[in-house]
């Protein structure tokens, strides 16, 4: 089964807490609103996932988001969990650093689905093995 890569740092090895603390500190040292989310369904389109709280704005002290971090890992140890740093300066207002730090011990993935459309043009779809394997509602 392939390895989830998705945002900052995701070919890499998994980042340590020690690792993690130090991106966190980076983020707060540009004065970033730092945010952690988790998900069961990491689908590339799937930007939104669930907000562990709300985003720490103005914190002086990375510790506070390690603390939060740990939390969510005690509550979702078999989801991803991932943390944000929002930049809100005028004219930008976006994220500036997303990276997985937690992955669940079996990674699902994911499958191609093949529709046919009008004439005879090919549409494909990328579906989630986590979202197939729940019904419609029982996921949250």
């Amino acid at each position: 089964m392939a390895r989830l890569t998705q945002g900052s740092f995701s070919l890499l090895p998994d980042l340590t807490d020690e690792q993690i603390k130090k991106q966190i500190e980076y983020a707060i040292k540009k004065g970033f609103a730092v945010s952690v989310e988790y998900t069961d369904d990491p689908h590339p389109r799937n930007c939104y996932w669930e907000m562990w709280g709300l985003p720490l704005f103005d914190i002086a002290d990375a510790s506070a988001v390690m603390y939060e971090l740990a939390e969510a890992r005690k509550n979702y140890p078999n989801q991803y969990i991932k943390i944000n740093a929002f930049n809100n300066a005028r004219g930008v207002e976006s994220t500036a650093m997303s990276f997985i730090v937690q992955r669940p011990t079996f990674e699902p993935g994911f499958y191609l689905v093949r529709n046919e459309v009008e004439g005879r043009k090919i549409a494909y779809t990328l579906q989630s093995y986590a979202v197939q394997s729940s019904a419609e509602g029982s996921r949250y």
